[in-house]
């Protein structure tokens, strides 16, 4: 018998794709391609997501998939995205004005002001999240405030992947972990907040019903399987945020946190319990929604890997666009010493205060190398790390026993000593880079009644990795450990 497989269609920033994941968390095919944003036409300056060609490029890429795989071994079907975009439906299923992008600046007037709705403060102990201008909270009172009749005509709100759901089914839902993006919904109870709604003069109401991750949502009608080249019938699963399925891909228990490490880093917890107090609202901490009920997902981001560039083209340009450059750099790194020789760096790059750019390099001196400014950098962007995972720990009343990190700055082993260096406990890297599909994948293989339940589903995804214990260095590092709490 085939082994049976499920297809992931995931809409990220960069691109949209299409994944078959085996049971065991193997990516049989891939396809992928670019994905973009689109002037919006009814506002100058607006960004928005073309839905229709996004589900232009899910019929390429899912095609492509089924030229490697058999599409009679398709199990499920299940959509995952970013946070907080949507769209305003309405009772006939017609988008009644595109989908604004993350990355649209049209909000960020709304966030300023929304105090003259509900304080920052009730918002952030209701819904546990950052003051962001793209949460969707934003995007509706800008609806409200320039299109009051699109929300009188609107009949349901869809997230993104339930936008794709809706496609191929004809069922509108909103699942959990995308709704907790949207600075809407009460954290506690894990449900939208009447009171957040009543603030804004939204109805909750369209917002359709929220399902959890990994429900049977409807089956693949007739015309969107012909369309992508699947069999009807095939039944589509609920998933959602992508960092949400990355977590818990990643195979993190409760209280192992997840360094996810890129252009950004993101470090996030899976735990029981988080005390949202004014402190959090000032240090930066976000909670969402964890793909399980009863956990919560408390996290901290930073600019990481784009420091890292800006490094490299400004001292290793010779080397631009070449295999080398980053073995290059990682060789250098090694060779200088803990503390860099004296070399200090702040990474805050994009950060501004009081009209100054807070990021800069110190100490520097005539035996100064490039090597040393590089690893600085790493050693900055650990104790960010560690000074990030203590404000959790203490937040979410945890120990920490060890540190997965995962994304495209997990290969870099001289970063990862580093960091188990600074933070003095174990950091574990995974093979498996896909951990998004990988644990949305097995959310459907749950839901469609293959495995017990998704905790059990993902026991069976085979990984290998790396661990990284402190050394000799760990001592080191505690001594500087007070210097750099005061750069960043």
């Amino acid at each position: 018998m085939n082994e049976k497989v499920v297809l992931v269609l995931d809409c990220g920033a960069t691109n949209v794709r299409t994944v078959a994941v085996s049971q065991k968390g193997i990516m049989l095919a891939y396809h992928a391609v670019a994905n973009n944003t689109q002037p919006d036409p009814r506002f100058k300056g607006g960004t928005v997501w073309d839905v229709d060609e996004i589900w232009g490029k899910f019929q390429i890429t899912t095609r492509e998939v089924l030229k490697q795989v058999d599409p009679q071994t398709v199990a499920a079907i299940t959509v995952t995205t970013f946070g907080v975009d949507g769209a305003p439906f309405d009772r006939d299923g017609t988008m009644l004005y595109p989908v604004i992008s993350w990355q649209c600046l049209r909000t960020e007037p709304v966030m300023k002001q929304i105090g003259q709705y509900i304080s920052l403060q009730d918002l952030f102990q209701i819904s546990g999240l950052q003051p962001f201008s793209f949460n969707t909270i934003n995007k509706l009172i800008w609806l409200r405030e320039h299109h009051s009749d699109i929300l009188e005509r609107c009949s349901a709100f869809l997230f993104l992947p339930s936008v794709f759901i809706f496609k191929l089914t004809g069922q509108m839902v909103n699942d959990s972990t995308m709704a907790g993006t949207s600075m809407l919904t009460d954290l506690k109870q894990r449900t939208f907040s009447n009171d957040i709604f009543s603030a804004i003069g939204v109805s909750p109401g369209i917002f359709p019903e929220m399902v959890e991750p990994g429900s049977l949502v409807g089956s693949v009608l007739p015309d969107p399987a012909k369309s992508l080249g699947i069999p009807e019938g095939i039944p589509v699963v609920a998933a959602g945020h992508d960092t949400q399925f990355a977590i818990f891909g990643s195979g993190a228990l409760e209280h192992v946190p997840v360094l996810s490490s890129g252009t950004w880093e993101i470090l996030m917890v899976r735990a029981r319990d988080v005390d949202l107090n004014q402190t959090l609202l000032d240090s930066g901490v976000t909670t969402e929604f964890d793909a399980i009920p009863g956990l919560y997902n408390p996290g901290i981001q930073w600019i990481a890997s784009g420091t890292l560039e800006w490094i490299a083209r400004s001292f290793y340009s010779e080397l631009h666009g070449q295999a080398s450059l980053y073995k290059t750099m990682m060789a250098e790194a090694s060779k200088c010493p803990p503390g860099c020789r004296g070399v200090f760096v702040n990474p805050d790059f994009l950060k501004v205060s009081q009209g100054m750019n807070k990021g800069w390099i110190g100490g520097l001196h005539m035996d100064t190398g490039r090597g040393d400014i590089y690893r600085a950098a790493l050693e900055a962007l650990a104790f960010k790390t560690r000074k990030s995972l203590k404000l959790l720990e203490h937040t979410c009343s945890f120990s920490a026993p060890q540190l997965i990190c995962v994304g495209g700055g997990s290969r870099n082993d001289v970063w990862n000593q580093i960091r188990a260096d600074i933070l003095g406990i174990p950091v574990q890297t995974i093979d498996q880079i896909e951990t998004t599909v990988v644990g949305a994948a097995m959310f459907a293989f749950y839901g469609v009644g293959l495995s017990d339940s998704p905790e059990a589903a993902i026991k069976s995804v085979i990984s290998g990795g790396k661990i990284f214990r402190p050394g000799p260095d760990h001592s080191h590092y505690l001594k500087l450990s007070e210097a750099y709490g005061q750069i960043i």
